[in-house]
């Protein structure tokens, strides 16, 4: 797997999340807080040490592509328009169920080697004036982890801000607290994955349960708006009390944290069956007996009951329609309900 870490060398320039250790740097992108050797890349193969200095990707993108906002899933943010949506390569979790392994893997599997040759070179500018020609509103990282990607992101997204545009990031949540102060004042969603509630789970993934809440809990401080994704997967996280448990650790945080539970379908090395309706629509319901007010069953369009609305807390009204990706806002001006007034959070 060098190889493939090597031809992207290439592609990097001197970050700025990271400080000297000696001969070693320490990388403060992400909560693994790699101490990194001369020559060597980090968790995420692709953050590495040049003569004692950090590099991190720049300026290429393995994926740009002009997706419904819903596809990330942000639901509370400019439901119906279209988000220029980029990836890179290269992630610091692998999980055995990813659902972008071929772009977030690529360092780590074989079979996902071919995907440098979809990176190709673009600058900021070029992104922006991409989601421009679409009509996008947002521009939002996804396809791989971005937090180890943030010095680029943040290129890309102070220019799009310049133009007008949101941002957001679609995160496994594994950050630190420099990573969010760096993206703050430039980043406006964020999406973490809260992929299950147990220190053993997160673990077989290469991360720690704790720093994921610690990253929910502290974006949302920041005053990003956050929405949170849990991949409901059999066998693995589908336990009433690990369930119940993740909803409480989002509702303890805020209420009106969207909380979206998804079905899984096998794509990787997972031999988990795919997830039922059944099964999404008893996770929701869970969240909303766990207090929270925004409850999104997802991956399964038309099969789980009105789970994929938006409705107003206050009045109980549908204020989004949704099938899919398909989009209709019925009931919301102004972030408020069209019917009762009562405030809809989110960006509107």
């Amino acid at each position: 797997m060098n190889q493939a870490s090597d031809l992207l060398k290439a592609r990097t320039r001197e970050g700025s999340l990271w400080r000297e250790e000696g001969e070693a740097v320490r990388c403060l992108a992400c909560a693994h807080r790699c101490l990194i050797r001369p020559g060597k890349s980090g968790i995420c193969k692709v953050r590495w040490n040049n003569a004692g200095k950090l590099f991190v990707p720049y300026g290429y993108v393995a994926g740009l592509y002009p997706d419904p906002i819903e596809k990330k899933p942000f639901f509370h943010v400019l439901p119906g328009s279209i988000a220029m949506t980029f990836g890179m390569l290269g992630c610091n979790f692998h999980c055995d169920f990813c659902q972008n392994w071929f772009t977030s893997q690529f360092a780590r599997d074989s079979r996902s080697l071919r995907a440098i040759e979809s990176a190709q070179r673009v600058s900021a500018e070029e992104i922006v004036n991409q989601a421009l020609a679409y009509g996008a509103k947002s521009v939002v990282s996804s396809y791989n982890e971005p937090f180890i990607t943030a010095e680029w992101a943040a290129e890309i997204f102070d220019l799009a801000r310049q133009k007008g545009l949101k941002t957001g990031m679609v995160s496994n949540g594994y950050a630190t607290e420099e990573v969010l102060d760096f993206m703050a004042p430039r980043l406006d969603a964020l999406k973490i994955d809260l992929k299950c509630f147990s220190d053993p789970g997160y673990r077989s993934l290469g991360g720690v349960l704790g720093h994921v809440l610690e990253t929910i809990e502290a974006a949302f401080a920041r005053g990003i708006w956050v929405e949170i994704v849990s991949l409901i997967i059999p066998g693995f996280n589908d336990s009433d009390r690990e369930l119940y448990q993740m909803a409480r650790a989002v509702a303890a945080v805020s209420v009106d944290i969207p909380w979206h539970v998804t079905a899984y379908h096998p794509d990787y090395e997972s031999d988990a069956p795919a997830t039922p309706a059944q099964t999404l629509i008893k996770v929701a319901e869970m969240g909303i007996e766990a207090g929270l007010r925004y409850v999104y069953a997802g991956n399964l369009p038309g099969r789980v009951n009105s789970y994929e609305n938006t409705h107003c807390p206050a009045c109980g009204k549908v204020v989004v329609v949704r099938t899919g990706f398909r989009t209709r806002v019925v009931g919301i001006k102004d972030g408020l309900c069209a019917f009762c007034g009562a405030r809809i959070p989110g960006i509107w």
